[in-house]
């Protein structure tokens, strides 16, 4: 028994320290926590890559040291190659046993790499900026880490709005499958705002030959404006290149995109100056806000320069950002004890935080479009915020300040140009290698007023003249850059000479070239510089002056209004006045009528002053006998005018008259006209007629050979200022286009030379040109129609007052005599109120009657009652 004591004693302790030797291996687990692979594919020999392995390496740290779970980042090199990366992901699943993997950076890898994921149900975090919507449903284990940088594109576009520019070349990288998302996008962008893409080049990589090839064919084209989206690499390679070519200099704009910009804070001193004047858009993310960016960027800055001591800068980018919130989202969703497959990857897309480069939040296994952008400019050893642009409020200078927003990038304040020039490039130039402007002259034009084409004696050079050609020169002269051209003079028809700038035969055309739509298709025209219209020119005849209402010319239906009103009224004033002295002024209503007009008329052809017993009858009549003869006069001069003197009307009054009559019109030889009298006015064919000098119209209207001929209204200005007498224009302005100069259509010379244009014009140039063509011509607005008006009141209001008011006084007067009569002899008023109140008695109206039949030669007034007349 005693030999089994020790091995007794030995059990039992043993049994007694089991649950605490359990307890202690749980515990050290638990501190070690259960390790967990998870892989990256990054490119490790670019910059982006760089930033992205320390950045990733970093939030694994962060993580592990506040948690218990053990996080492996296991990193795999894909060296640009996208096979390369598939293979990577593949030994990262298969050997390295990684739950989810972080990268790759391009699209072409990704694409490769998903296809992986998906088939091990591994979560692909992805940091390429453009994934197709078609690509999470092939691959449902891909997620998008990065945000979507399309609306860098609407930004691109308001810088160009910002400077009026309006034809942009597009370099980017071929076979880059993100410029299938990208070029679209910018188009549509460019289009909103009124500009266009005017080429796309496709640059490959590694083509140093191919590269040089095309810049050159950009240095000989005319559009200065160029928007680069391409892969760092390249894009260094790209300005190296332009500046050897001395194509970073003044006239030319650089636009870069964020796949560059968002890295120029690492590129090196010689990088720098080979991109002076860049303009560049990246993606904006908050550097300076809160403290966990500052503390990111010490510790960045620490470890980056450490492990990579051959940077020159080592400040975090947008990469880096991103890629640290990549990794936090995967570390986060690990710690729900979800490690692999479906469940982890719905803890991905499960994010929500606020991370270094914004809003972490997924939808549709995405991150939402990047919504702000950062401005810069390149200039001296590094770059200027310039400001900053956002979707829906356009630019601003600083965020969150409560700066006003504005549509325009000017209000930036100056901004550094290739080359440093003290203006803003117009974004455009003429193209180096071009010759000077072929122009071509119509040589056939029937007023030589405005275009003139004449060959010298030797027949071996031409002269080119007339308003067209004085204009245009004038035009050239306020453009801001030297133009040089050569005129070459054209025989046919104006459409035809508009084609030829379609078929490149000619740069130009200036002349009388009128604009019609039709030759939009071959041309675009500058602003009309001469009145537009279409007018209808027809020979004079005499007018016969035998209406029946030729009496009532002289004067107008208001003179004649006036005259009654004015000769009823002083009839009516002397009337009232003589009627207590002249019997036959008196009687029944009809004939008090008649006797008053009568007065009225008779006055303005016989003298009744001997007849007149009052002062004030005498004054209204003196006054009333003068206004007569006055309008009595000039009423007969003017009659006497419309009867003697000449009148002419046309020989034809509108167009319809002419068709009704088929009559044959006239146009300019080679015009437009024709097809306008044929399609649009329906005149036959055959009734047209056209002539190619003014002579040969002016005798052809003589001749009554047509009736009339139709020119535009320039055209008809010279016209009738030669044959201002036998001629006239009669009907409406048929609504055409006026002249104007052509050009290819697109052509960046259109906006400069409508400019200048109308500077010409507003300097009193043009008016200068057209006074000096017509100075010979003043009877065109010296001469009349020949008609005599018809006399207004307006002519004669100061006599028609003087005789209104001087009845108006006589009046008055004579109705404040009555008045003073009646109150001093107020017997009569009441012997008259006393006959009134009798009036309806019987014995009084007997009375009446017998006082009557006893005495009938008894005068009216009674012995009692005052003679008022005698009073008067």
């Amino acid at each position: 028994m005693n030999q089994f004591a020790p091995l007794f004693y030995f059990v039992t302790i043993l049994l007694a320290f089991r649950p605490i030797a359990a307890n202690t291996v749980r515990n050290i687990e638990a501190g070690m926590g259960v390790v967990v692979n998870v892989g990256a594919v990054i490119d490790n020999s670019s910059r982006i890559g760089k930033e992205q392995r320390v950045a990733m390496e970093m939030a694994m740290e962060d993580f592990c040291a506040n948690n218990n779970q053990r996080l492996v980042l296991q990193i795999k090199h894909s060296q640009r190659d996208p096979m390369q990366a598939a293979l990577a992901a593949r030994d990262l699943i298969n050997r390295q046993k990684v739950q989810a993997i972080l990268g790759p950076h391009t699209w072409e890898e990704t694409s490769l790499v998903a296809g992986v994921g998906s088939e091990n149900h591994i979560p692909i975090v992805s940091f390429s900026e453009a994934t197709p919507n078609w690509a999470t449903e092939l691959w449902p284990f891909l997620v998008q880490a990065s945000h979507n940088e399309l609306k860098q594109m609407e930004a691109v576009a308001a810088i160009v709005k910002s400077f009026e520019w309006y034809q942009v070349t597009v370099i980017y990288q071929d076979r880059d499958s993100s410029s299938d998302e990208i070029l679209p996008g910018l188009s549509r962008a460019l289009k909103q705002v009124g500009a266009e893409i005017s080429q796309l080049v496709a640059v490959t990589p590694f083509g140093s030959s191919s590269l040089v090839r095309e810049l050159e064919k950009l240095r000989q084209d005319q559009y200065r404006v160029v928007i680069v989206h391409l892969s760092l690499p390249l894009a260094l390679q790209l300005f190296e290149k332009a500046k050897e070519m001395k194509m970073m200099e003044k006239d030319y704009v650089w636009i870069t995109t964020d796949p560059i910009t968002s890295l120029v804070h690492s590129f090196n001193a010689s990088t720098i100056s080979a991109m002076q004047g860049v303009i560049g858009v990246k993606s904006y993310f908050p550097e300076c806000e809160g403290t966990q960016f500052q503390d990111f960027h010490r510790r960045f800055r620490k470890r980056f320069s450490s492990e990579y001591p051959e940077e020159e800068n080592n400040d975090p980018g947008v990469f880096a950002a991103q890629a640290y919130d990549a990794a936090r989202a995967v570390v986060l969703a690990v710690t729900q004890r979800k490690h692999n497959g479906r469940p982890l990857l719905e803890n991905i897309l499960q994010s929500d935080f606020h991370g270094l480069s914004g809003k972490i939040q997924f939808t549709d296994q995405k991150l939402p479009l990047q919504q702000m952008f950062q401005i810069i400019n390149v200039i001296g050893k590094s770059y200027r915020e310039l400001g900053y642009w956002s979707d829906g409020l356009g630019f601003t200078q600083t965020i969150g300040g409560g700066d006003t927003t504005s549509s325009s990038m000017k209000d930036f304040g100056p901004v550094f140009w290739p080359g440093g020039p003290p203006y803003t490039p117009k974004g455009w130039t003429v193209s180096t290698s071009s010759k000077p402007l072929r122009i071509g002259v119509p040589s056939g034009s029937t007023f030589k007023q405005y275009t003139t084409v004449e060959k010298d004696p030797l027949g071996n050079n031409f002269s080119f003249g007339g308003i067209a050609i004085d204009l245009f020169k004038e035009t050239l002269i306020e453009l801001p850059y030297h133009l040089p051209y050569d005129f070459f003079p054209f025989d046919g028809t104006y459409d035809s000479l508009v084609q030829q700038i379609h078929s490149s035969k000619f740069d130009a055309v200036v002349g009388d070239v009128a604009i019609v739509s039709r030759r939009y298709q071959y041309a675009e025209f500058t602003h009309p510089y001469s009145e537009a219209g279409l007018i209808m020119i027809v020979p004079v005849r005499s007018k016969v002056c035998n209406k029946a209402w030729l009496f009532m010319k002289p004067f107008t239906q208001a003179m004649w209004a006036l005259i009654v009103a004015i000769n009823v009224y002083n009839g009516f004033v002397v009337w009232l006045i003589e009627r207590n002295y002249c019997p036959e002024l008196r009687g029944s209503l009809p004939n008090q009528i008649g006797t008053l007009i009568w007065l009225s008329f008779t006055t303005l052809f016989s003298l009744h002053g001997e007849k007149l017993h009052s002062n004030l009858s005498r004054m209204t009549m003196v006054v009333w006998l003068f206004v007569a003869l006055v309008i009595t006069q000039t009423y007969t001069a003017n009659l006497t005018s419309m009867l003697t003197v000449q009148q002419l009307e046309p020989a034809v009054a509108d167009v319809d008259a002419l068709l009704q009559s088929n009559a044959v019109v006239g146009y300019c030889k080679g015009s437009f006209v024709s097809m306008y009298l044929k399609e649009v006015l329906k005149f036959p064919p055959d009734h047209i007629k056209e002539f190619s000098s003014p002579k040969e119209y002016a005798k052809a209207l003589k001749s009554k050979a047509i009736a009339a001929a139709f020119l535009e209204v320039p055209f008809a200005k010279i016209f009738l200022g030669q044959y201002c007498k036998d001629f006239v224009s009669v009907g409406p302005t048929f609504k055409v286009g006026g002249f104007g100069f052509a050009f290819p259509r697109g052509s960046p010379l259109l906006s400069s030379v409508n400019e200048a244009m109308l500077k010409v014009a507003e300097s009193g140039k043009l008016r200068e040109l057209e006074n000096k063509m017509l100075a010979s011509q003043k009877c065109l607005d010296a001469e009349t129609d020949g008609r005599t008006p018809s006399l207004s009141p307006s002519s004669f209001w100061v006599l028609f007052i003087f005789s209104g008011g001087t009845s108006t006084i006589a009046l008055l007067v004579y109705i404040f005599r009555i008045y003073k009569s009646m109150l001093k002899h107020k017997t009569v008023w009441n012997l008259m109120l006393a006959v009134i109140n009798q009036w309806g008695n019987p014995s009084m109206q007997r009375f009446s009657r017998r006082d009557s039949d006893i005495h009938p030669e008894t005068p009216t007034h009674s012995a009692n009652v005052p003679n008022l007349q005698a009073q008067v």
